[in-house]
């Protein structure tokens, strides 16, 4: 019968991992690569599990990469600590892994719930955001600071069975949250070569406003949809706006450009 290795990544999650861990106590294996948290983390893990890894921060990319390399098994589950493994998907998971048909790579649906109630648009469900279940070398990680890249070799599929996402515990942490994404996309930006300038920094995230809130239907999603769609406005527009900023710092005799 084959089996399956689980890894999650870990900063300052004292408050989410354990419930996390909870949901893939059924995995052969389950490894957290955390980097180096500060609060109770640690020690929450260690009572699930002797594989912690620790790993300084050098990009979410470079995690996963070294994420896999200290897995065990043939199937590999990937987990955030926000996030919930139900009993329906670890079912079907177990199917998936021990069939002969089975695909390479999986996506699995994410359901969120975010101020108060479960996310049914905005772009958050099913919310495919990368393969979360495949088999050993069957998903590679690209070396990227944050949203990282992916290739898949081989098959794919789709889960039908739901796994549950808790993304931020309130605005507090929403806002926390994307001062540190922004920070690591304008990175990401620059490393790609890309250029911005405020005007630029404002269209992008006035579309990425529109794209969530009309066309991905968060209208319908009530007020949290419209805070989703504002966050997006203001997680576009700081990444660009910061890297218009490390343009300018390096000279500071430039005009802006939109």
């Amino acid at each position: 019968m084959s089996r399956i290795s689980v890894y999650i990544l870990t900063y300052n999650e004292e408050e989410k991992i354990e419930e996390a861990i909870q949901t893939v106590t059924w995995a052969d294996e389950i490894v957290i690569i955390d980097s180096f948290s500060t609060d109770s983390t640690v020690e929450i893990c260690r009572r699930y599990t002797d594989k912690i890894v620790q790993l300084e921060f050098e990009g979410f990319g470079k995690l996963r990469i070294d994420a896999l390399a200290n897995t065990s098994f043939g199937w590999i589950f990937s987990l955030d600590a926000d996030e919930r493994c139900t009993p329906e998907a670890a079912d079907e998971i177990k199917r998936i892994i021990s069939g002969s048909d089975s695909a390479d790579a999986y996506y699995v649906p994410r359901r969120n719930y975010f101020m108060g109630r479960w996310i049914k648009h905005s772009g958050w469900y099913p919310d495919y955001r990368q393969p979360q279940l495949f088999r050993r070398g069957a998903v590679e990680y690209h070396d990227d600071m944050v949203h990282e890249g992916y290739t898949v070799h081989g098959s794919v599929g789709y889960l039908k069975s739901d796994i549950w996402q808790f993304p931020y515990r309130d605005l507090s942490q929403l806002i926390d949250k994307m001062q540190n994404y922004t920070t690591l996309g304008a990175q990401k930006l620059a490393d790609k070569g890309r250029k911005s300038g405020m005007g630029s920094a404002f269209i992008h995230g006035s579309w990425a406003f529109v794209r969530t809130y009309f066309f991905k239907l968060g209208i319908l999603d009530g007020w949290p949809g419209f805070i989703i769609a504002l966050s997006g406005f203001e997680g576009t527009f700081y990444r660009y706006a910061k890297l218009a900023e490390r343009e300018r710092n390096k000279d500071p005799h430039r005009k802006d450009r939109s």
